[in-house]
């Protein structure tokens, strides 16, 4: 009877050890779980998962790709819905950039692929710069290679980085109504200066609309981060 009941306790013993080990997990799992943890804007999951790919030798690019980009999709559908508001945006976008800095040491001397580069700023005359940090943070997320010129960034800068950068894109940003006449300045020169065909320009900020991007000549409009991104990502695509 002892030596029976002393096999039932072994028997058990084994068994709980095997309950509580943790699952095994594949590769699309861990990435799933690491694009998961992101979009429910958990910081302390996305670190473990984003660990855990790495000692398993999954493409520290397929990470950013198929785990930070698309749960930024999925945040910036939920921001359209509602479900989430401008807060969990900022944290998803701040949970990304975390992600990809735990990734860099495995990045080094590796020429990483972006979708894009944008070169964006605040207008000349406008100090806000919280809405364009947003759009900025949003693209670094998304794959793109963002150069941020910053706030009060005048006409001839923006030109000057066009020359240097060779964006794909060029991303204005204005809150005030007096400021807005910089976009279009942006624009002139640019065409002045035999780049305005080889960029898209992309305005946005509250004090924006549709209506008036179209009439200085931007290719798009973005009322707030989630669809400037998009719009950026389907002229890239």
């Amino acid at each position: 009877m002892r030596i029976r009941l002393s096999l039932i306790i072994e028997v058990c013993k084994n068994l709980n050890m095997v309950l509580a080990s943790p699952k095994i997990m594949d590769k699309q799992e861990i990435l799933n779980a690491i694009r998961d943890s992101l979009v429910n804007l958990d910081f302390d999951k996305s670190k473990e998962y984003t660990e855990k790919a790495l000692e398993v030798g999954i493409d520290p690019q397929e990470i950013i790709l198929k785990s930070v980009a698309e749960g930024m999709e999925i945040v910036g559908r939920k921001f359209e819905a509602s479900e989430y508001f401008l807060s969990e945006l900022i944290v998803a976008g701040e949970i990304g950039k975390e992600i990809t800095k735990i990734l860099e040491p495995k990045l080094k001397g590796v020429e990483v692929k972006k979708a894009g580069k944008v070169v964006i700023g605040t207008v000349r005359g406008d100090l806000h710069d919280i809405g364009k940090n947003i759009v900025a943070m949003m693209l670094e997320a998304s794959e793109f290679k963002v150069v941020d010129l910053g706030a009060d960034v005048a006409p001839e800068a923006f030109v000057d980085a066009v020359k240097r950068e060779r964006p794909n894109v060029v991303a204005m940003s204005a809150l005030l109504t007096v400021t807005m006449v910089e976009m279009k300045n942006v624009i002139d020169m640019l065409k002045a200066a035999n780049v305005r065909n080889a960029v898209k320009v992309i305005i946005g900020g509250a004090a924006v609309t549709d209506e008036y991007a179209k009439s200085i000549g931007a290719d798009g409009y973005g009322a707030n981060a989630v669809e400037g991104v998009r719009i950026c990502r389907q002229w890239i695509k």
